[in-house]
């Protein structure tokens, strides 16, 4: 299964936007796209009701994951197509299959983040905040794309953004889009740093983060914008027309998902695009520094792209 697409399908209602973005992930990569369906156990083991409504459950599941790979077939003319059909609570389902994948798609309704937790079946949040592997969340409608196709990466300064950074790039590369590296200065109302230097010394140091890509994939064309504001605000405006906005994860985050960083959940909620979270590698070297921490100096920027 080694660098496959996989793709969480729903089996009450698949999106088909994500669908769509998985195969055609797949298509450009060359892999097989693994669509997977996973049925919850009951509660109840021993009520007629609830094996009654399970056994529908997973006939129902059965038949969505049947029509999804025949709507995949018809609207892409492939790519290679595996589809699983498992017994298990939906999030650990993705979580094992994510460890050997190159992305995992899901499909999002734009649940508040209570109910995106809480709610019975919740895959987004939890998988997002734990995945060792980035996670693409598509939602409906998807945005009038630009042209060329655009992808933002936001840039913080982090060793979590190196990650985000090299998978923006790739992800560039096979969409022909140009990348757009945003940096975000949150200063707050009563700073009284110089304006004009604060600005010079993170557009040196988004420089810097970006350095070495041009000569490494010179077909990627990267832009670089530093804008001051909220990070959430910012890069969903950057992000308004892209086929994807593209950042970091600090870490793993609990399985409740109560500790994804506020910069990815206000995306998750906010952007009109695909949101692409990007793990920070467990075989990252330090120096002594917390592993995604921002350097000394920028503390205060320390979550404009990352969470």
């Amino acid at each position: 299964m080694g660098n496959d697409v996989v793709i969480g399908v729903d089996p009450r209602e698949p999106s088909v936007p994500a669908l769509d973005w998985a195969a055609d992930e797949a298509l450009r990569r060359d892999t097989s796209l693994r669509m997977v369906t996973a049925v919850p156990p009951v509660h109840d083991r021993l009520s007629f009701d609830a094996l009654a409504h399970r056994s529908g459950l997973r006939m129902r599941a059965a038949s969505v994951l049947a029509n999804a790979e025949d709507l995949v077939r018809e609207t892409h003319g492939g790519p290679r197509t595996v589809t699983e059909l498992v017994d298990g609570a939906p999030a650990t389902v993705l979580y094992e299959r994510a460890v050997d994948a190159a992305v995992v798609v899901l499909g999002s309704r734009r649940l508040g983040r209570t109910a995106e937790v809480l709610s019975e079946g919740s895959v987004v949040v939890p998988l997002t905040a734990r995945s060792p592997c980035p996670v693409a969340v598509i939602r409906a409608p998807a945005p009038e794309p630009v042209h060329p196709p655009l992808i933002v990466v936001g840039v913080d300064g982090s060793r979590d953004c190196r990650a985000a950074i090299a998978f923006a790039v790739a992800e560039a590369g096979l969409r022909e889009a140009r990348l757009q590296a945003v940096w975000v200065w949150p200063r707050p109302p009563l700073s009284r740093d110089d304006v004009a230097e604060g600005l010079a010394e993170r557009r040196r140091l988004l420089a810097e983060a970006v350095a070495g890509w041009a000569e490494r994939r010179p077909d990627v064309g990267i832009e670089q914008e530093v804008v001051r504001g909220h990070p959430v605000e910012e890069l969903a405006r950057a992000a308004g027309s892209a086929v994807a906005v593209v950042v970091g994860r600090r870490g793993r985050g609990g399985y409740s998902g109560m500790r994804l960083g506020s910069t990815v959940h206000g995306l998750l909620r906010h952007a009109a695009c695909p949101v692409i979270t990007v793990p920070l590698p467990e075989t990252a070297e330090t120096d002594g520094t917390p592993v995604g921490a921002a350097p000394p100096r920028l503390q205060r920027d320390q979550g404009t792209a990352t969470g």
